[in-house]
């Protein structure tokens, strides 16, 4: 401590978390409504838990073909950032382009996810929603940067064209 003392700080561990925001070639964004047990229904990105041993990237592209049926050509690394202080965990956060369909949902037993796409405005106002319930709240701050301050809107026109 400051004072030459000493002190035990408890800290939590849990797995890092990628999250994926894919941009179709019409520029609309996928997004899911998911239910999952003990918690309310959210709207949000495709993602979920690193599996140990699994670098991130190779996380960011298995989440999305087993949420989306989709693959990308091109992962772009948007963020990431501690969330919780008291807890050892990192979320991931990419941009994926170039997407191609090629295969079903391939979801976990406690997954139910249906697919939509929102256009950025849509994205950026169903981010912001309240009673949307959106997962990615590590990132709002962007949205509503993007909302408010016209050079954030334009960087994230840029960073979510096709």
């Amino acid at each position: 401590m400051f004072d030459g003392s000493r002190a035990i700080f408890e800290k939590v561990k849990r797995a890092d978390t990628v999250v994926v925001f894919a941009v179709l070639p019409d520029g609309k964004i996928i997004l899911t409504k998911q239910e999952q047990p003990g918690r309310p229904p959210f709207v949000g990105a495709t993602g979920g838990r690193i599996d140990e041993g699994e670098d991130v990237l190779t996380a960011a592209k298995r989440e999305l073909l087993e949420e989306s049926g989709y693959i990308a050509e091109e992962f772009i690394l948007w963020d990431a950032r501690f969330p919780v202080g008291k807890v050892d965990w990192v979320v991931y956060t990419f941009i994926a382009k170039g997407l191609k369909k090629i295969a079903d949902l391939s979801l976990d037993a406690g997954e139910k996810i249906e697919l939509i796409t929102l256009t950025l405005d849509e994205l950026i106002d169903t981010a912001l929603d309240k009673k949307t319930h959106f997962a990615e709240q590590e990132i709002l701050e962007k949205f509503y940067q993007a909302k408010y301050v016209p050079e954030k809107r334009k960087e994230l026109e840029e960073l979510f064209k096709p």
